[in-house]
């Protein structure tokens, strides 16, 4: 893995996807429970804490409106809801921009994993969605220590070159 700043290793791995756009996955382990990080994976007031407000009809098939502190705003879709392991949502649904960020929670011990992917991205732009996922889950892990989450684009601007560097060797 590639050294970045503040000691942390790339969480994110990169991929072009069979129709040529690309994909994110993220992946980390937090000290709660699976209940624990399910909440605070769904619940509106819980995921203002670290990524972003979430509006609207949270069950399958119910629209939202999301507002990530990364600055993507936009509409979404609740595609699959299999409480505590798995949310799936579909971001900007029917349009040219679709994208699918599917969550997957498992119990790894005492502990608890999170693996987060997002498909449907394109390709050349793959390096900021990978810093920005590992920027979002690097909050994550604050906001459950009970630490304040550090500035979004701040953390996102130290981890873009390593993650450019990684996607222009997929070229």
């Amino acid at each position: 893995m590639t050294e970045i700043a503040n000691d942390h290793k790339l969480l994110a791995s990169m991929s072009r996807t069979a129709d040529g756009k690309g994909a994110v996955r993220v992946e980390d382990v937090y000290d709660t429970d699976i209940d624990d990080l399910w909440s605070a994976c769904t619940d509106p007031s819980r995921l203002a804490r670290w990524i972003g407000e979430v509006k609207g009809d949270l069950r399958i098939g119910g629209r939202v409106r999301v507002r990530f502190t990364s600055s993507y705003e936009g509409p979404g879709r609740v595609e699959v809801c299999e409480q505590p392991t798995r949310l799936s949502v579909t971001l900007d649904p029917g349009t040219d921009d679709q994208a699918v960020i599917d969550v997957r929670l498992t119990v790894d011990g005492q502990r608890t994993r999170l693996v987060i992917e997002e498909r449907g991205l394109p390709f050349d732009d793959l390096d900021g969605y990978g810093a920005g996922w590992q920027a979002h889950i690097e909050d994550l892990g604050a906001y459950l220590a009970g630490r304040e989450p550090g500035d979004w684009r701040t953390r996102w601007s130290a981890l873009c070159p390593a993650y450019e560097e990684q996607l222009n060797a997929m070229k």
